[in-house]
């Protein structure tokens, strides 16, 4: 009677225990688990030494620490961070810098959406050629841009002013956004668009209350892409803002530093502030960020 019960539960826990140790198709080994989970938190870890190596230089009190910054860890303070929001423009640049960088995310997404709908559904002469020549516009560097729309801003009397500084990053962004917004109203079907003026919408109609809905995550790459071009750009804001009151972040930032000194000190501190608007800005987007960044390029 026992040699019987040994016999069947060996014979039932053989095959399980032989199928349990097979491993699944694809999965990797412990060694390739160890070596991948290794290799993204030494990824990890460069990506963020940057950050934590300038907010542990901002809490130097001296503009020289930088130069000895084993000394920083005895004497970190804030003081920095206060001087920054107490005695420079810093508010006076966050408000040009938001006016700006929103006005252009969204003028620059309105434009792009319309555009690159127009260009996925519609079939007029040469709006293949029309893409080309939007992105044959980014081929341009700065140096060659910065002439012919400093005389544009100037005889549209726009210099020194949030508009023009606006459409001149519109000008920057909106190619790239038509052609990310363009591949992504592709991968919607073309019957919701029927089924839209089967229900008496117009084109605008469909296009406003049927399709942006669908494209939220497309949108919220360009809006991501589109403020962060605004936000981030020096050679356009230094060259047409010429009141300090108007100055955006980035070149303020220039001001810590002249021929003579550099108040690193302080524009490490600075730099630590300006990244909490973008950090907000990407928490607002980041839910339809992935899907956009990925969608668009499913069907050209």
């Amino acid at each position: 009677m026992s040699t019987t019960t040994v016999e069947t539960s060996a014979t039932v826990s053989g095959p399980n225990s032989a199928a349990a140790s097979v491993r699944r198709r694809g999965e990797p080994s412990p060694a390739g688990r160890f070596a991948s989970h290794g290799v993204l938190i030494a990824a990890s870890l460069i990506a963020f030494f940057p950050v934590a190596w300038l907010i542990y230089l901002s809490l130097g009190p001296d503009k020289d620490d930088y130069l000895h910054p084993g000394g920083i860890w005895s004497k970190m303070s804030f003081a920095n961070y206060s001087f920054v929001l107490q005695h420079t423009g810093f508010f006076d640049w966050l408000k040009s810098s938001l006016i700006v960088s929103l006005g252009t995310t969204v003028i620059g997404v309105m434009i792009a959406a319309t555009t690159g709908y127009a260009v996925s559904r519609m079939r007029f002469p040469g709006y293949r050629k029309f893409m080309w020549v939007l992105l044959v516009t980014q081929m341009f560097p700065v140096a060659v841009l910065m002439v012919p729309m400093y005389q544009i801003l100037s005889d549209l009397q726009l210099i020194d002013s949030y508009l023009g500084l606006v459409l001149v990053y519109c000008s920057t962004a909106v190619p790239y956004c038509a052609w990310l917004l363009k591949g992504y109203f592709d991968t919607i079907p073309f019957e919701i668009d029927e089924a839209g003026r089967v229900d008496g919408l117009t084109p605008f109609g469909t296009f406003a209350r049927l399709i942006l809905p669908l494209a939220k995550p497309g949108l919220a790459v360009a809006a991501f892409y589109s403020f962060l071009t605004a936000f981030g750009e020096v050679a356009f804001a230094s060259t047409f803002m010429l009141s300090d009151t108007k100055y955006t972040f980035a070149v303020g930032l220039q001001t810590f530093v002249s021929e003579h000194d550099a108040q690193r000190n302080l524009m490490a501190a600075t730099a630590v502030l300006i990244a909490i608007p973008v950090s907000a800005f990407f928490y607002l987007v980041q839910k339809n960020l992935v899907t956009g960044l990925t969608a668009g390029g499913t069907k050209g």
